[in-house]
C-alpha cells in the first residue's frame, strides 16, 4: 500500500453518483501550501477547470475535491452554481477560504451533480480526515479504468517523497496535461518555482500520451507541496516528479479503454523536439497503426503513411527516414518473411516499440499510446446507455 507524503490526508466515500464504489475524494493539507496546475485548453471546459485555474493563480491551495462519474460540463450557470456549492462546502468543513479549494470532475458530460447527495456527502466529511491511503484515493477517482493508478518516488538526498494518483483511459489527447492527475510531495519549494517545474514535467510526460485523439473537457493535472520534509535539491525533486508522472503516463496508456498493448513511439534525429513529438503523435494516433499493433501485424507501411501525413514538415525526406519495430529495421532495409514472422511474434507482447529516425536534426521525443480494439468500441458505444 502507498501512503500520501507527510502533511496530506484524505477522505474517500460513496455519495451515490456510482452505484456501489467510491466516487467522492478529498485530499487536504493542514494549511494552504505551494501548488500548481495545468488544465485543458478545450473550449468546452467545465466549471471544475475554470474554478481551479482561478484558485491556483497565486500558486497556493489547501485541498482538492474530486467527483467521479459526473463531469459537470455544459450545464450552464447551474453547473457553476453546483461547483461553487461543492467548493464552498468543503472549505467550510476545513475552515479555509473557498479560493484554497480546487475541484476536479470526471465522467458523463451534460449531467448536473446530484447536488443534494453532494451536500450530504460534504456534511459527512470529518474536519480533520485521518486516512492517508493513496491507493484508496486512486480507486475513488476511477471511471472506466480497470485498476487504480498510483506511483511514488523518493527524492534523492533525503526523506522527502513524491506520490501521484491518476485516472484516465479514454477521451485522451492532451492539450496541456491529460485526464485527472494529482501529485503530492512533502518537499519544500516556492510556488512559482513549483509551477515552472511542473509545467516542464507535464510536457515531457502527460503531454506525450494519447489514447484516441480526443481532448477532454475536464483535463486537470495538479501538484501540491506540503514542505513537511524540508528543503531538497531542485534537480532531485524534478527528477522524482518526472519518475512519478512518467509512471502514471504509462499506466494511462496501457489501460486505455479496451487496450491490450502499450505502444511506445520514439522519434529521434528530428529538426526539433516539437517536430519529433508531432511525428510520434501522428503515428501513435493512427487507427491503422493501432489496429496493426492489435493484430500483431508488422505493417511498417502504415507507419510510413503516418509520418507522411505531417505534410507541413517539408524537411522530412523519405530517403533519410529509418523505421524500426523493436530493434529491427524494416525501412529502408528490406526484410524477409522469416523476419516478418519473428516481428509478428514480438508484437504479441504487452508492449510494442516503434522507433523512427527522421534525419532532419538531432532532437528526440517519446510518446505513449495503445492499440485499438473492439473493446474500445463497445465501451464507448454503450457509455451512457
Amino acid at each position: 500500500m502507498t501512503s500520501l507524503p507527510s502533511g496530506f490526508r484524505c477522505h474517500v466515500s460513496n455519495i451515490g453518483i456510482k452505484d456501489d464504489t467510491d466516487d467522492f475524494v478529498i485530499i487536504t493539507a493542514d494549511r494552504a501550501v505551494p501548488a500548481a496546475g495545468v488544465f485543458t485548453r478545450s473550449r468546452f471546459s467545465g466549471p471544475s477547470v475554470v474554478i481551479s485555474r482561478q484558485h491556483l493563480a497565486d500558486h497556493r491551495a489547501q485541498a482538492i475535491v474530486i467527483v467521479s462519474k459526473n463531469a459537470n460540463v455544459a450545464n450552464g450557470p447551474a453547473g457553476y452554481d453546483d461547483a461553487n456549492t461543492l467548493v464552498g462546502g468543503v472549505a467550510a468543513r476545513f475552515g479555509c477560504e473557498p479560493t484554497d479549494v480546487l475541484v476536479a470532475s470526471t465522467g458523463v458530460i451534460g449531467r448536473r451533480y446530484p447536488i443534494d447527495r453532494v451536500v450530504a456527502g460534504i456534511a459527512a466529511v470529518p474536519s480533520q480526515p485521518n486516512d492517508t491511503s493513496a491507493d484508496r484515493a486512486a480507486g475513488g477517482i476511477m471511471t472506466t479504468d480497470t485498476l487504480p493508478k498510483v506511483a511514488e518516488a523518493s527524492i534523492a538526498g533525503g526523506s522527502a517523497r513524491v506520490v501521484g494518483i491518476a485516472k484516465g483511459v479514454g477521451m485522451i489527447e492532451p492539450d496541456m496535461a491529460t485526464m485527472i492527475a494529482v501529485v503530492f510531495t512533502d518537499a519544500e519549494i516556492d510556488g512559482d518555482q513549483l509551477d515552472a517545474m511542473f509545467r516542464r514535467v507535464v510536457d515531457r510526460t502527460f503531454n506525450c500520451v494519447s489514447i484516441d485523439t480526443d481532448t477532454s473537457t475536464s483535463d486537470t493535472a495538479v501538484v501540491f507541496a506540503s514542505g513537511a520534509a524540508g528543503s531538497v535539491d531542485s534537480d532531485a525533486l524534478e527528477a522524482a516528479l518526472d519518475q512519478v508522472c512518467l509512471a502514471l503516463t504509462k499506466m494511462i496508456a496501457g489501460d486505455g479503454e479496451g487496450a491490450e498493448t502499450l505502444i511506445e513511439v520514439t522519434v529521434d534525429l528530428a529538426h526539433d523536439e516539437a517536430q519529433a513529438k508531432r511525428v510520434a503523435k501522428s503515428i501513435v494516433n493512427s487507427p491503422l497503426v493501432k489496429t496493426a499493433v492489435h493484430g500483431a501485424d508488422p505493417n511498417w507501411g502504415r507507419v510510413a503513411m503516418a509520418i507522411g501525413k505531417c505534410s507541413d514538415d517539408t524537411d522530412i525526406d523519405q530517403d533519410r527516414v529509418v523505421i524500426r519495430f523493436g530493434d529491427t529495421e524494416v525501412y529502408p532495409r528490406q526484410i524477409d518473411d522469416k523476419e516478418l514472422a519473428r516481428l509478428s511474434k514480438y508484437m504479441t507482447g504487452d508492449e510494442v516499440s516503434i522507433h523512427i529516425s527522421l534525419g532532419t536534426g538531432d532532437a528526440a521525443a517519446i510518446v505513449w499510446g495503445c492499440d485499438l480494439t473492439d473493446g474500445y468500441v463497445r465501451i464507448n458505444a454503450d457509455y451512457t446507455t
